[in-house]
């Protein structure tokens, strides 16, 4: 029986779901996470075989113990994973220390995680990239300015999601950057992108071959989104475009992903541009895990399918028979608290409630790029769509 270590199988709180598939397909499944065992969900106990709590995840002792101890009980740890962005240096610095070839070591990290070590690998697959500055001085990112033109954005090199992104308009906005970025942190400025972000989400074999694609849409931008607490939206396609998915391959051989689910983000121009032409492809940032927040559970809603499962079935079998049925658009609306909305939640049930699939509130530690409240529905054309974001998005003056 195959050993998998999963972290945080807590967090997010859908994630017990890959831990399900995995021990319905066999794996000896075994969590560490911080929470107390009596107040994990009842579904997620069930799915594990043990539990490890450590006081806290950030704490790298403790939770290398707790691998030592799990290694020690049951022997060679075969994979251990995730899925999560925030662990991701984490999960390849244990299993370079534990000799778990399964997955990223530590040496992977540069070029998955540092935005700027990602466009060689997105060049070398042919993909356009942004022009870009490693932040230094205010003389150094003026300089870059006068090459580019304003606006730009900065935001750490290593980070996740928009956390401490800025759009730099102006020099009075680049001294006042200057003022409140992060000590200690390496940011980087790139030109700023007229675009929506195209995302390609797949789940890639041991031989670097995608056993399932998709992606999403987001026309607003994350950055706006947190830095202006507005609404938020996105959608999975109902059918990927194929320039999409030409890039996404191409990414997975450049960046050689392998035994992964993936999140990779490209740019869309919605105008031309120094970078490209209007509708062209262009590189944005690689994830090397699934989409975040309840993403997983919209993918299976447009494509009636289990993408846990084809997950799980890649980490045992290397392969999957689960089926993909009829596609549609899946839409999430985040809608955030004290805005005047024209339709209030009964007035939005009783229009669109049999096209949704989730309503629920929004995690806090979600709700800064999400909003307070989610909406996930799915609609067979692009025209139901639109109509769903345009009521439920829709304020009095």
């Amino acid at each position: 029986m195959k050993n998998f270590i999963f972290i945080s199988p807590n967090f997010p709180t859908n994630y017990w779901m890959f831990c399900r598939e995995l021990k319905n397909n066999g794996l000896n499944v075994l969590g560490i996470g911080d929470q107390p065992y009596d107040e994990l969900n009842p579904d997620l106990k069930n799915s594990l075989n043990e539990y490890y709590k450590v006081s806290s995840l950030e704490n790298e002792d403790e939770v290398y113990r707790a691998v030592a101890f799990l290694t020690y009980k049951h022997g060679r740890i075969d994979w251990l994973e995730s899925n999560n962005e925030y662990w991701l240096e984490r999960d390849a610095k244990l299993r370079t220390d534990f000799n778990i070839q399964s997955g990223f070591q530590i040496s992977d990290i540069p070029r998955i995680k540092y935005k700027s070590k990602m466009k060689e690998f997105y060049t070398k697959a042919g993909i356009p990239v942004a022009r870009y500055h490693l932040v230094d001085t205010l003389e150094g990112c003026l300089d870059f300015v006068k090459e580019v033109g304003y606006p730009v954005v900065t935001k750490p090199d290593n980070g996740v999601g928009a956390s401490h992104t800025f759009k730099i308009e102006n020099d009075e906005q680049m001294k006042h950057f200057f003022e409140e970025k992060w000590e200690n942190i390496q940011y980087i400025m790139e030109e700023f992108i007229a675009a929506e972000v195209n995302s390609y989400d797949a789940i890639i074999d041991s031989n670097g071959e995608p056993m399932f694609e998709t992606g999403n849409v987001t026309p607003m931008s994350i950055m706006d989104i947190v830095n202006n607490a507005d609404n938020s939206i996105y959608y999975i396609v109902k059918d990927l475009p194929e320039d999409t998915r030409a890039a996404g391959r191409a990414t997975v051989k450049s960046f050689n992903v392998k035994s992964r689910f993936v999140h990779f983000e490209f740019f869309r121009l919605t105008e031309d541009q120094h970078i490209g032409k209007k509708g062209q492809i262009v590189a944005l940032e690689v994830n090397m895990r699934p989409c975040g927040g309840f993403t997983p559970d919209m993918i299976n809603f447009a494509h009636s399918t289990n993408v846990y499962k084809i997950w799980a079935d890649m980490i045992a079998f290397n392969r999957s028979t689960m089926p993909v049925g009829k596609h549609a658009f899946c839409a999430f609306a985040g809608r955030r608290d004290g805005k005047n909305f024209t339709l209030d939640h009964e007035a939005i049930m009783a229009k669109y409630g049999a096209n949704m699939k989730m309503v629920e509130r929004i995690p806090d530690v979600l709700s800064g790029a999400m909003g307070n409240q989610m909406y996930v529905g799915t609609f067979d054309t692009k025209e139901e769509l639109d109509a769903f974001y345009s009521d439920i998005l829709q304020c009095n003056n």
